[in-house]
């Protein structure tokens, strides 16, 4: 079996390349993984690059092309997204899940005049989305999501609130699940709809993260008045549609992979530079050790993603396989970091700066890096799934 890339493959990761030296200011790096929806000045630059990957067609690559995409196979997506992580590029995905899971959803879900009105906006690098799911009483059981939609003549009523929204309130759009049947056996009475944000009665408040930015938020809906043509699919059969999204979302183990690659590199980058002792760290035995080891993880992390692809490439749909490598590369990272800040000492704690090693990479990306396990499905979450679904093993 032959492991390597075609040589145009090889050619979209160098043209990546290129375009992230040529389009990220010098002190993008400053940071390093801090989401690029979390500040003002990240968020300018987010915007300008999407537009740049979209007059390229890279955004929406993966898209079939009379929607605006490319019809590129998934193994060139997956090495675009990993790519563009490892080499810092925001703006890839429009929001959360905008071109991955929401804009993939919609085709397949979608009506045609919803295709028309919200997938160019998304392939022009101008829309950018949000996914409203978790509730403060619903998070791992999803389906016990409470927020109430009530239709009324051509229009839905929608009251009630999301919590840990990522990036709503950068976004203008909402990706939003609800409850619009209390009676009916909870999976089957939620319905999916595409909620504008500036709707009357929308209120979106961020919300702060361990590393002190607003990355997520809380959205409330006081009485949010959506016509009925925003609902996607048919009501009371969202639930269909939402694991769906989730079986899309899961693939996000190339961004947990970019960001791996790219600490794995920088960290031997600072053995190298830094003496301890008088002598590089990289001359001692237990830094070597762990940092080849987790390299050695890194390319694991790679196979299980690649394979993901392969199946897609050839009709198949990966289940517990995404949930494998999902948590795989979200773990990874989170050891990884753990041991980034072990290896750089004090140093490591020394937050987004100029004057921080690695531009206080390690710190950012320990602090974001809690959340990766949490993310469409919990660890936990999707150990079961692939155990249940993967081994066949009785639910307990």
């Amino acid at each position: 079996m032959d492991f390597g890339f075609t040589e145009k493959e090889k050619t979209l990761r160098r043209e990546l390349q290129e375009f992230a030296k040529a389009e990220l200011p010098p002190d993008w790096v400053i940071g390093g993984y801090a989401e690029e929806y979390c500040t003002d000045y990240k968020w300018q630059v987010t915007q300008q690059i999407s537009k740049k990957l979209a007059e390229r067609g890279w955004l929406t690559m993966a898209w079939p092309k009379e929607y605006g995409g490319l019809d590129a196979t998934h193994t060139e997506y997956l090495l675009y997204r990993e790519e563009a992580t490892y080499n810092m590029l925001p703006g890839t995905d429009m929001g959360v899940g905008g071109v991955s899971w929401i804009g993939q959803s919609l085709i397949l879900f979608g009506t045609e005049e919803q295709k028309k009105k919200h997938l160019p906006g998304i392939a022009a690098g101008e829309t950018y989305w949000c996914t409203g799911y978790s509730e403060t009483e619903a998070g791992s059981d999803l389906a016990s999501l409470k927020l109430r939609a009530v239709k009324k003549g051509d229009e839905y009523i929608i009251s009630g609130q999301k919590v840990w929204t990522s990036a709503a309130h950068r976004c203008s759009w909402c990706w939003l699940a609800v409850r619009t049947d209390p009676d009916a056996p909870k999976h089957k009475g939620i319905s999916l709809f595409l909620v504008d944000l500036k709707t009357p009665g929308v209120t979106v408040k961020p919300l702060m993260n361990l590393a002190g930015l607003a990355e997520n938020s809380e959205v409330f809906y006081d009485d949010a008045h959506v016509p009925a043509d925003c609902l996607v699919g048919e009501e009371n059969q969202g639930w269909r549609c939402i694991m769906t999204a989730l079986a899309f979302e899961r693939t996000a183990g190339a961004e947990h992979l970019g960001r791996s690659r790219r600490m794995v590199d920088d960290f031997v980058k600072y053995a190298r530079e830094t003496k301890r002792n008088g002598k590089p760290l990289s001359k001692d035995p237990l830094v070597r050790h762990k940092l080849a080891e987790f390299a050695i993880e890194c390319e694991v992390g790679r196979l299980m993603c690649y394979s993901i692809a392969w199946m897609e490439d050839r009709g198949l749909i990966p289940g517990h396989e995404s949930s494998m490598a999902k948590n795989f590369c979200s773990e990874l990272g989170q050891r990884l970091s753990n041991a980034g800040l072990g290896i750089m000492g004090l140093y490591g704690q020394l937050g987004a700066s100029l004057n921080a090693p690695i531009g206080g990479m390690a710190q950012t990306a320990y602090l974001f890096g809690v959340g990766d396990t949490l993310g469409g499905g919990t660890s936990e979450i999707n150990r079961t799934i692939i155990a249940t679904r993967g081994l066949g093993l009785p639910r307990g």
